[in-house]
């Protein structure tokens, strides 16, 4: 073997065989993985399960609509965000929008927690956790101001009178900050505000001649309408929050007093103000510019607690509203507060509509002294001789707490045609479970019943009330059909309850106990 022979033996086995590892002529490279594609239409994305991954990563800020075709609310709401693309694809291309149909996209609905439609969400550099809630913005301009205080500076600084009057000028509506120093705890809640309220312009200052020549001497926010300042709020370190500000500044975007609609009914909901009082009243009686008059007083004083609301009980269109609060025509002029948290409803003490008893009642409200309003219909005669049993606010503590029995409730309205459609099938279960007597099938009208003790869905809903000494509440998100009904029943019910014996009268014999009397006690007010 010659020499070089030998020397290159070494280096061989130290580098490999390439030759060995090569492709042959009959082999083909291996694919990349093909992206999955992402369609466009009319500026914003097309987005799905399959693609939502490469719409992040390749985007650093992506607003994205969830909505449902069949929704109108949806439909509306997309023409506004096309338009909002349309115009930030040449100013602000690193911003993208894209809108995801979640009738088939039950994991990104579920995933994203989509309750309501249309929702959007923001979306930075590519991360899926915790993304921003774009609430309350309809208008395409709106959508561009939030995008862009999300992206920039949610504030103009301002230097001069000339300026700030700039602002103040621009819309109907303005806010601007006059400071003493643009470094403080203050000046931070206040541009974090901007951020939520795209609606009207922003301005803050620290100037001493600007604040000197609107007569401005602390931290103050004014909110200015149509040019002139309508509310001073000063602003303290650690005592201001967004929320608080966020819910005075948007009360503004609506009257003192706002008549409920087809028209305001959206804009209501969209200002983030939890307590609402409503005024019933017809707006061609006599007596309705005095108690009017009286409302619109009382109202100034909680703007930003309580948002004032006028229902003409003379208007047809409003009858899911009486409905959904019991108001009779005998009833009228009532007033109520409504908490769109927990769905609690207070009834006035007084039948005046007095300044000062609508004063007390608010007042008593926001000191958690108001007496909850409780409704139930009467108990049927003959509300367990059926295989669904019937439940109203009376008897509903009694059948669902108690320790032997399991009991599924459908919570519907009698008005809702998804509702009607479902108690059929709803009767079959009962009569299929009739003879076992540890499970009761019930039903019961929640526009009628006041459940305090059950989170409200959207109608109908679900509840399974497992047999047991602790309270236990199972929401039901299956399908609506007897077949997946029974097949939760059967899983949910394995642990069997011992049978409950019935009295001679047919009702079910339990121990109430002090818990229960309690109970009864405060559903009649």
């Amino acid at each position: 073997m010659k020499t070089h022979q030998i020397l290159f033996l070494p280096l061989l086995f130290l580098t490999g065989f390439p030759v060995a590892d090569s492709i042959s002529p009959n082999e083909t490279k291996p694919k990349k993985a093909k992206l999955p594609q992402i369609k466009k239409e009319n500026n914003v994305l097309l987005l799905k399960k399959s693609n939502f991954d490469r719409a992040l990563k390749e985007t650093k800020y992506l607003l994205v609509e969830f909505y449902v075709t069949l929704s109108q609310s949806s439909q509306n709401l997309s023409e506004e965000f096309t338009k909002a693309a349309r115009q930030l694809k040449k100013e602000a291309p690193r911003i993208q929008f894209g809108k995801i149909d979640v009738t088939h996209q039950h994991d990104l609905r579920k995933e994203f927690n989509i309750r309501e439609f249309p929702t959007v969400k923001f979306f930075v550099d590519g991360s899926r956790e915790d993304p921003i809630d774009c609430k309350g913005v309809r208008q395409a301009s709106a959508f561009i101001t939030w995008v862009k205080r999300r992206t920039g500076p949610s504030t103009v600084l301002i230097n001069s009178t000339d300026q700030a009057e700039a602002i103040i000028h621009a819309d109907d509506l303005a806010v601007i900050g006059f400071f003493k120093e643009l470094h403080n705890d203050s000046m931070e809640v206040f541009c974090e505000t901007a951020r939520d309220v795209p609606e009207m312009p922003f301005g803050m200052t620290a100037s001493e001649d600007v604040c000197a020549n609107y007569g401005i001497q602390k931290n103050t926010l004014v909110v200015f309408k149509k040019g002139k300042p309508v509310h001073n709020e000063v602003l303290e370190d650690g005592r201001s929050t967004k929320l608080d500000l966020t819910r005075l500044i948007k009360t503004f975007t609506l009257d003192l007093v706002t008549e409920y609609n087809l028209e305001t009914s959206v804009k209501i909901f969209d200002v983030p103000v939890e307590n609402h009082i409503l005024l019933f009243t017809p707006k061609n009686s006599e007596t309705f510019n005095v108690i009017y008059d009286n409302y619109k007083s009382a109202a100034a004083e909680f703007r930003g607690k309580i948002m004032f609301v006028l229902v003409d009980t003379n208007e047809t269109r409003n009858g899911r509203v009486f409905e959904y609060f019991r108001i009779r025509e005998v009833d009228v002029p009532a007033v109520r507060i409504l908490n769109l948290t927990s769905d609690a409803k207070y009834k006035m003490p007084a039948d005046e509509v007095t300044v000062k008893n609508l004063k007390e009642f608010c007042q008593s409200y926001l000191n958690g002294k108001a007496k909850l309003h409780l409704s139930s219909e009467e108990i049927p005669e003959d509300w367990d001789k059926m295989p669904v049993k019937v439940l109203v606010g009376k008897n509903f503590n009694r059948i669902v707490f108690n320790k032997t029995m399991t009991v599924f409730v459908m919570f519907y309205a009698p008005w809702s045609y998804d509702c009607r459609k479902l108690l059929p099938i709803w009767d079959e279960l009962a009569e299929q479970y009739e003879s076992r007597k540890d499970i009761i099938i019930a039903k019961i009208d929640v526009t009628a019943n006041d459940i305090l003790s059950v989170e409200l869905d959207r109608y109908p809903f679900f509840r399974l009330f497992p047999a047991g000494p602790d309270y236990q509440e199972v929401a039901y998100a299956g399908e609506h059909t007897l077949q997946a009904f029974s097949e939760f029943l059967e899983e949910q019910s394995k642990t069997k309850a011992e049978p409950e014996e019935k009295d001679p009268s047919g009702g079910i014999k339990e121990d109430l106990g002090q818990k229960e009397t309690v109970i009864t006690e405060k559903e009649e007010l």
